[in-house]
């Protein structure tokens, strides 16, 4: 399978169903300041695979992922 866009990586598949999921649990919680912090960290997952997916080389984009993740 060739990836084309960001959206054909696995990874960020499921970060997306991940982010669905947390809005889904924290939808009805009370501190708004605390589930806004929990859903945009939920969502960055997604934008940072996006973000390293515009990176012209491979190399690039698995030094982005090392550094986002700590590895």
């Amino acid at each position: 399978m060739r990836i084309e866009g960001f959206e054909d990586i696995l990874s960020w598949q499921k970060s997306k169903k991940f982010a669905i999921g947390v809005y889904t649990l924290f939808k009805e919680e009370k501190d708004f300041s605390f589930r806004n912090q929990i859903e945009r960290a939920s969502v960055s997952v997604m934008n940072n695979i996006a973000e390293g997916f515009e990176r012209q080389t491979n190399k690039e984009f698995k030094q982005l992922l090392y550094i986002k993740y700590g590895k």
